[in-house]
């Protein structure tokens, strides 16, 4: 199964523990290798020395997270799909699910590009460009859209490679990615290379997003892989994208939800005093607790299939055992990233900003962030477990409670009264409903999952 060119799935007779840590840990590497995309622009712009362009940057957080949203609708469900289909034994209709979401993707990522460049200027305002940071935000969305070519249908890809367990090529295309946006951006941005500042980081991203693209299809246009990607398996019926989307939207809704939360963060602080210094701040965390995102989903990125494919396969022992390693994988994981950004908050900062009132403030965000960070583990995994078996309602409610339920009435009432302290307080507030929420959900998801296996075809 690790081997570039594997032809069988994930072996059925591995432990569902182990199988999954041998899924997890490439998929974490890649994951985090991808956050060096974020986190390597972030420092080389700090190296700009421009307050205002770390503002600028922060401000299409939000909007990546939305493409990042869109990708996930279709890649997230296609790959749960073509898991389960590859767990009952049916490759034939995994090809059609899988060469039809990529398709889709292509299309998708051409609308995002050209609608994106059209209307950069008004969504740069809309996410809380103010007139200082909209010029050098322009710049830096303009490669973004660009990027969403690639990264749509690459991010099928990649979702593919995990239903049939070829991680390998999966964490091979997104780390030389990483590493080639590590030798590119100062190429492109200072003045020893072509001087492009905000823009040139947000080019050399892109080509490096596209990169890990043409890796992947590579990798489907032979014969390497399990699923096969043809023109003969092209599907574009409307059933298939309603399941596919019915199955991917509760992930989506995570990332939509996150980025609203933090274009509206962005909203609630332009109207306090500092208001640049706090949204260069928040810009910075956005970007250090993606990376405790990735380390999330790169251990459910190994849980999922594993759980899909046993789910097919009507295997309950495995799959209750699956869920059982996931749900104290992710609390624990969780309680570690934590621990580690509480403790190392003021340095974190430092990396990027030497500025000290952006230190401060965002010492105190980050810190605010993560402190009841297990709730996203929880809630991430109960909605990932859902998703996996069906019952998109409920897994589309628990993806919208932590971010958008709860923690968006708390960002747009108690800046108003607390000021900056409002925004710290938010975060922790909607945690404390989310982890109750969550608890007292985990007996009926055990009970629901084993309805649905029973009931399965």
């Amino acid at each position: 199964m690790d081997d570039v060119n594997s032809s069988t799935p994930m072996p059925a007779s591995m432990k569902p523990e182990r199988t999954i840590v041998k899924l997890a840990v490439p998929a974490t590497l890649a994951l985090l290798a991808k956050a060096v995309y974020n986190l390597v622009d972030t420092a080389y712009i700090g190296m700009l020395g421009s307050d205002i362009a770390l503002t600028a940057v922060g401000v299409t957080v939000p909007l990546l997270l939305i493409m990042v949203s869109i990708e996930n609708i279709f890649a997230a469900g296609a790959g749960v799909l073509a898991g389960r289909q590859l767990g009952a034994g049916d490759n034939e209709t995994a090809n059609r699910t899988i060469t039809t979401i990529v398709c889709l993707s292509l299309l998708i990522g051409l609308v995002l590009c050209i609608g994106g460049i059209i209307f950069i200027e008004p969504l740069m305002r809309i996410f809380g460009a103010s007139d200082s940071s909209l010029d050098l935000a322009k710049d830096y969305a303009f490669w973004m859209f660009v990027a969403a070519l690639a990264n749509l249908p690459a991010q099928s890809l990649n979702c593919a490679a995990r239903a049939e367990s070829s991680v390998k090529i999966s964490s091979i295309a997104v780390i030389t990615g990483a590493v080639l946006n590590v030798v590119l951006d100062p190429i492109f941005m200072f003045d020893r290379g072509f001087g492009m500042g905000v823009e040139g980081a947000s080019l050399a991203t892109t080509i490096s997003q596209f990169a890990t693209f043409f890796i992947l299809i590579w990798f489907y246009s032979g014969e390497r892989s399990v699923i096969k990607i043809k023109i003969k398996y092209l599907c574009p019926r409307i059933k298939l994208v309603k399941t596919v989307a019915a199955i991917g939207i509760p992930t989506a809704v995570i990332q939509i939800c996150l980025s609203l939360a933090g274009s509206l963060t962005n909203v609630a602080a332009a109207g306090l005093p500092h208001s640049d210094e706090i949204i260069a701040a928040y810009g910075v965390v956005q970007r250090l607790v993606l990376i405790g995102c990735y380390v999330v989903m790169g251990f459910m990125q190994g849980y999922q299939p594993v759980a899909a494919f046993s789910f097919g396969a009507r295997d309950s022992d495995r799959f209750h055992r699956s869920v059982s390693f996931a749900l104290k994988g992710s609390i624990g994981l969780t309680i570690c990233v934590a621990v580690i950004y509480i403790l190392l908050s003021e340095t974190l900062i430092l990396l990027f900003n030497n500025n000290p009132v952006i230190v401060e403030y965002g010492r105190n965000l980050l810190i605010s962030q993560v402190i009841l960070y297990p709730a996203f583990g929880l809630c991430y995994m109960m909605t990932i477990t859902y998703q996996t078996i069906g019952a998109s309602k409920y897994g589309l409610f628990l993806s919208t409670i932590r971010q958008g339920v709860f923690y968006l009435p708390f960002i747009l009432i108690l800046p108003k009264f607390l000021g900056v302290n409002g925004i710290y307080l938010s975060q922790p507030l909607a945690d404390i409903l989310t982890i109750i929420v969550c608890t007292c959900s985990i007996n009926s998801m055990k009970r629901l999952s084993s309805e649905k296996m029973n009931s399965f075809s």
